[in-house]
């Protein structure tokens, strides 16, 4: 590792060794998963109570390093690849996924230009083809990786805005005559799309959520009206974000209808469906890009139901020339001689820098192929149907929104209760979650607390549903009648 004075990296040797050390506590990791707990049992501050206050001067032993990253940083971990992970949208990576990560760390290009690593511009090139002709999507829409789907709906933010040609680019919107522009989303839309208005000058203020209906799906009609008022005043509206799986409940937003008012009103429409939309690649999942021929705009996670390590964002645009002309800048030092010949990944976006993370969307596909990805998908999504069936058939409890998909929303309602039933329910999901065998997470409906179920994890069977079944049901039995 070092010398008296002299300083270098570990030796090929070592690393090998070392390497091989740790591909080993891995495979046992992912072998023994379900014996952790998933959910950490600590109290806030525990792990930083245990690290030094100030960096180590001199280097320490790799050995040592890995015992304190099992002693320290281990029981500190929320255990996301858990077959009994079923809050949020899971994110689980597949093996091959992992393998691909540590080739690009070793590898560790910067795919800023397709000069600085061809193979990293031109296989973010294929693969994001691949992916489109995956999910049945127009052939006129072109390719991105981002990181996660909050940058990607903010490029795509960006590029609505750029559309209008009010120069914002080079003005700026501070101390301009322009008038004040308005975005559409639904109330239930990803809290990322008010960060992106945010970030991008529009403001919360220009944030107008749509009410929806009794799906909670947003309603057309309510769009259009809100549109009709704004142009009335003065303001202008320059985009709208359809979601297809919405956070709380997985509902679909009827894009055909606002691509309609859209395309009508000339306003850029965007879809979030960060999490639903890989489930597509399933022929006849298609329906839920029915009236994808109206959308300017539209996000895919393969990190989130494709098994791809976490971070793999793709987002789809019809007129990548908008988004080029929205951030492309040519310093001097960042021209090369083939630039008119290729992509360079760096002019369609905030980011310089660009991680190579088709590397590892390149490796899923190949190991499992579409039809592979495609049956793992489908397994989740009847694993979660099964678990519906479950809630519905016992009179405790009740479905409280549709599951188009794999993720349930339900409560405990237990016959002849008094109580406040959202403290109920949420002292329900906090004793299932302090069990460690599962996890949990919620949202509101309406005023009331629903506890959420997600099944998008490559390795959750229906074992672990009829598990989390017997978990739920006996807690909520023990719980005072009366509390």
């Amino acid at each position: 590792m070092k010398g008296k004075e002299e300083y270098y990296d570990m030796s090929p040797d070592d690393f090998r060794e070392y390497g091989n050390k740790l591909i080993e506590w891995a495979s046992e990791y992912l072998k023994n998963i379900g014996s952790y707990k998933v959910l950490p049992d600590i109290e806030p501050g525990a792990i930083k109570a245990q690290l030094p206050e100030h960096p180590n001067y001199t280097g320490e032993d790799f050995n040592k390093i890995i015992d304190d990253f099992n002693k320290i940083i281990i029981p500190g971990i929320t255990h996301w690849n858990h077959p009994g992970f079923m809050a949020y949208f899971n994110s689980t990576a597949s093996v091959p996924g992992i393998l691909a990560e540590l080739l690009i760390a070793t590898l560790n290009v910067n795919g800023m230009l397709w000069k600085t690593s061809p193979s990293a511009s031109e296989l973010e090139e294929v693969t994001t083809k691949w992916l489109r002709e995956m999910l049945g999507l127009p052939k006129n829409m072109w390719g991105i990786i981002y990181d996660t789907a909050s940058m990607s709906s903010l490029h795509a933010i960006a590029c609505a805005r750029e559309k209008l040609g009010l120069d914002i680019r080079e003005k700026g919107l501070a101390g301009n005559n322009f008038p004040k522009l308005r975005l559409y989303c639904s109330e239930h839309a990803h809290s990322s799309i008010e960060k992106g208005a945010i970030t991008l000058g529009v403001g919360r203020d220009g944030v107008t959520k749509i009410g929806s209906d009794s799906q909670f799906r947003m309603i057309p009609e309510l769009l259009k009206e809100e549109i009709r008022k704004d142009k009335e005043q003065g303001v202008l509206p320059f985009c709208v974000v359809a979601t297809v799986g919405t956070t709380s409940t997985t509902s679909i937003d009827p894009v055909r209808a606002i691509g309609e008012i859209c395309r009508k009103e000339n306003i850029w429409l965007h879809v979030d469906s960060a999490h639903a939309g890989i489930t597509a690649i399933i022929p006849e999942m298609r329906y839920i890009f029915d009236g994808i021929e109206y959308v300017d705009s539209i996000v895919v996670n393969p990190h989130k139901w494709m098994f791809v390590p976490v971070d793999c964002s793709v987002l789809f645009v019809r007129e990548p020339e908008i988004l080029k002309r929205a951030f492309s800048l040519e310093p001097e030092y960042l021209k090369t001689k083939v630039d008119s010949e290729v992509i360079n990944y760096n002019d369609y976006g905030v980011q310089l820098g660009r991680r190579f993370r088709s590397l590892k969307l390149w490796f899923v596909i190949k190991y499992f192929g579409v039809d592979g990805l495609a049956g793992i998908i489908k397994r989740n999504i009847e694993t979660g149907k099964k678990f519906k069936h479950l809630i519905e058939r016992d009179s405790d409890f009740e479905i409280m929104a549709p599951a188009p998909f794999s993720t349930v929303c339900f409560r405990y309602n237990p016959s002849g209760y008094k109580g406040d039933l959202n403290i109920l329910n949420n002292n329900l999901m906090d004793a299932i979650n302090k069990t460690g065998r599962i996890l949990l997470s919620h949202t509101k409906l309406n005023g009331n607390f629903v506890i959420r179920l997600v099944v998008s994890g490559i390795r959750t069977e229906t074992e672990h549903i009829l598990e989390a079944w017997e978990i739920i049901k006996n807690i909520a039995h023990a719980i005072p009648g009366d509390q």
